[in-house]
């Protein structure tokens, strides 16, 4: 399988390695999928078992020591990334078939979410918040809480801000897989993360580019249009639109202007189509930029929005059973390269097993099975069958042992059950509140006159 991932070595080329090192690039990228993969709780002792199973499938190793090994990452990850994604995406799109395209579009998902570092002195230089506790709603929680605390602090001390490191992830709707990502300090802005991987990637004809309500704003929007491709964010009342004519009807796609007032005479508004739908018990308002409806109904709104909400169990599946939760070098750059690498074996993983699952057909015509889903993947039961064949490589495994079997039947259980599996009781969020309602007002005769002369300004 790893030979169907990286068939050719002429892809590493361009990589300018020192004269002295004895290490290939394709061998570098195995023993870190394998390093990730291993269940050892301490990562010189997940070091050893990759070492192990390397030798048992390659015939030796070239990186000899712990140090060495994690030199090399730290030193050629960005470099490797950069040549590792469009190869995941040309396997993505050989394997994906009518997954590749949900109603037409490429749908990409993006979201942000944090991973917690050790507290080291280069961590907490790296990833903290350099003005933490000083922003309004931290001086409003102080003044609210003011007397509690009085009462409180002499039996718990304050701890000093704990680093984490930002994830912002690109993530392929139809097959659940990892596209891209960035990485930063806690305090990163995840829309700018979205905005370089924008300007920096290849995306296939029609990408469709979905996100929640944090994604708003001209500059993000107006960048995925120059690219070439569309979007479909939530919005509430963190974002003001316009509109021009009297025909305004929010319920049937109603035509609506993004131009704030920073943008008014440099560049022209984006016109796009803003709808209101109801999505359980709660009033959604969703904002795309493809103005005919029958390329996208509002149907397909819905569908892919709510399709979008799984990149939430891939944050999950990367803490839980990756255990990525909390991060375990107490390096800054090594901890950045713990943390792409745990991403992409998690992205090779789901797609090894994504590739049997979806090459797997029924042995005849009448047999009750259900069709391959992306969405029935597990990936805890992935890592299993991988670790189970890493553990036991020199064996000869057993009928529906091996590991193409293994991730055939890497899927989430069928049965029906009789109870949710939601939480009995979630502690209230004080930081959520409701979204309310995007703020949409008539455009003014000022601004028609401007807009009519900033479309002169640019036909000259």
């Amino acid at each position: 399988m790893l030979g169907w991932l990286l068939p050719e070595e002429s892809i590493f080329s361009k990589m300018r390695l020192h004269g002295n090192t004895k290490w290939l690039p394709k061998y570098l990228v195995c023993l870190t999928l394998v390093w990730v993969w291993s269940e050892a709780r301490h990562l010189t002792d997940a070091y050893v078992e990759a070492v192990q199973g390397c030798n048992s499938m390659f015939g030796c190793v070239m990186l000899r020591t712990y140090q060495g090994f994690m030199g090399a990452l730290t030193r050629w990850t960005a470099t490797l990334m950069k040549i590792l994604w469009p190869v995941l995406h040309e396997r993505m799109e050989e394997i994906g078939g009518r997954f590749w395209c949900i109603h037409g579009w490429v749908p990409i998902a993006f979201d942000g979410s944090r991973s917690t570092a050790p507290r080291t002195t280069a961590n907490e230089r790296a990833f903290c918040a350099k003005h933490y506790g000083k922003g309004k709603t931290a001086k409003y929680r102080k003044k609210k809480t003011k007397g509690v605390r009085r009462k409180k602090n002499k039996r718990n001390k304050a701890q000093p801000q704990e680093p984490q490191a930002w994830i912002t992830l690109l993530w392929h709707v139809g097959l659940r897989l990892p596209w891209m990502w960035r990485l930063g300090p806690s305090n990163a802005s995840e829309r700018a993360h979205v905005m370089e991987m924008i300007d920096g990637g290849k995306y296939p004809r029609n990408t469709l580019f979905c996100g929640d309500a944090g994604f708003v704003g001209f500059p993000l929007w107006s960048a995925i249009l120059q690219r070439g491709g569309h979007f479909l964010v939530r919005v509430g009342a963190n974002v003001s639109l316009l509109r021009e004519g009297a025909d305004y009807e929010l319920a049937q796609n109603g035509r609506v202007l993004c131009w704030p007032r920073a943008m008014q005479g440099k560049q022209l508004p984006l016109r796009l189509r803003l709808v209101k739908v109801r999505i359980g018990r709660t009033a959604v308002y969703l904002l795309t930029s493809v103005l005919d409806s029958k390329k996208l109904t509002i149907q397909q709104m819905v569908e892919l929005y709510k399709m979008r909400w799984g990149i939430e169990v891939e944050f999950r599946g990367l803490k839980q059973t990756l255990d990525r939760a909390k991060l375990r070098c107490r390096n800054d750059r090594q901890l950045l390269a713990e943390l792409d690498w745990s991403i992409m074996a998690m992205a090779v993983a789901e797609l090894f097993a994504l590739r049997e699952q979806l090459a797997t057909k029924p042995p005849t015509r009448d047999a009750c099975r259900e069709p391959a889903d992306p969405s029935r993947r597990s990936l805890a039961n992935m890592v299993r069958a991988l670790r189970s064949c890493l553990h036991a490589l020199d064996a000869v495994p057993g009928a529906g042992a091996d590991l193409p079997t293994l991730l055939r039947k890497a899927v989430t259980d069928g049965y029906n059950r009789k109870k949710p599996k939601h939480a009995r009781y979630r502690p209230p969020n004080p930081d959520k509140k409701p979204l309310g309602a995007p703020h949409v007002r008539k455009i003014t005769v000022r601004e028609k006159k401007r807009l009519r002369e900033t479309l002169k300004e640019l036909a000259v």
